[in-house]
């Protein structure tokens, strides 16, 4: 209802409820896993919470108020499925840590969507940059030891907000199908644009990233000639880096190079020097433009069309 009120200005969410919660969170008045084993402390929780909310439905959105007994009811039945892997979750992964095992922080959305270092207010309400792996979890950063970033070979963006190398042509429509580019959650089309090394060095910067995988290199398979933003253009200024101004960033204009294509069929390449030299050569200058070197490529959609250059372990 929130992202629907904005009319012109909504920031293109999923509507699922995501900000909301973190809203909460940060307000002190957040439901916790922990609440859920406690009926009395949660069905408090939730009267409280609705005191706020349900005023909000009825006199600013006309909608109907929520029933806490019928909230409650529902959370205590989602307490049953999920208490079996509820745990110190925290305890465990520094445990396994501390014995020498590999432990794996996947996080989801992209740079430029956390809320501290993307293009607030068209971003998430998280922090899905590498140091999010920390305040996530509880463990510490001297325990990080590597920080790999995923790329695709072009750029895309699901939602609102500022993107250069934005395409609305026949190229943009080409990278979307051929790529199947849809947003998970919504199943929404993401926009499409050419690679943007300024975003890609930025996202080196402040994640730390000792590495990329490269996705979807076989999209880009077919094109005479590939361009690449490897600036921008503000104001009649030649801009390398991000501008920390959302105005400068929302009248960018991106300054491409222009890198030869390639035609043949990639998707069979176990080795890098399989790739077409052409091929080649564009992950060699996206790693140049990049900033940390990359460690794998994807040339296909299956899970084993993958070319690994240095061993993840």
């Amino acid at each position: 209802m929130t992202e629907r009120f904005l009319g012109k200005r909504k920031i293109g969410t999923t509507g699922r409820g995501i900000g909301p919660t973190y809203a909460d969170k940060i307000n002190r008045v957040g439901i916790r896993v922990q609440d859920l084993y406690d009926e009395s402390i949660l069905t408090q929780k939730v009267e409280a919470a609705l005191e706020g909310k349900n005023q909000l439905l009825a006199k600013l959105y006309n909608r109907r108020a929520i029933e806490a007994e019928q909230i409650v009811e529902e959370m205590l039945q989602y307490a049953e499925q999920i208490k079996p892997f509820v745990a110190d979750t925290t305890l465990i992964l520094n445990n396994a840590l501390d014995e020498d095992k590999v432990v794996l922080f996947e996080g989801g959305q992209g740079t430029l969507l956390d809320v501290d270092h993307g293009t607030y207010p068209f971003v998430t309400s998280s922090n899905p940059t590498a140091g999010g792996a920390c305040t996530g979890t509880g463990v510490g950063p001297t325990k990080i030891s590597r920080v790999i970033g995923i790329l695709k070979a072009y750029t895309t963006r699901v939602g609102a907000g500022p993107f250069p190398t934005e395409l609305f042509d026949q190229d943009g429509e080409d990278l979307r199908r051929i790529g199947g580019e849809r947003g998970v959650t919504t199943g929404r089309d993401r926009r499409c644009g050419w690679f943007d090394a300024v975003i890609a060095r930025y996202a080196t910067r402040v994640n730390g990233l000792t590495d990329f995988f490269l996705t979807k290199l076989d999209v880009l398979t077919g094109w005479e000639q590939i361009p690449v933003c490897v600036a921008y253009e503000i104001d009649g200024k030649r801009v390398e880096e991000l501008p920390y101004s959302q105005t400068d960033f929302h009248h960018a204009k991106p300054v491409y190079e222009m890198l030869p294509g390639w035609s043949e069929d990639i998707t069979k390449a176990k080795t890098f020097d399989d790739l077409p030299k052409n091929a080649q050569a564009y992950v060699k200058a996206l790693e140049e433009m990049s900033g940390a070197p990359i460690s794998a490529i994807g040339v296909g959609p299956g899970r084993t069309e993958t070319i690994e250059i240095n061993s993840f372990l």
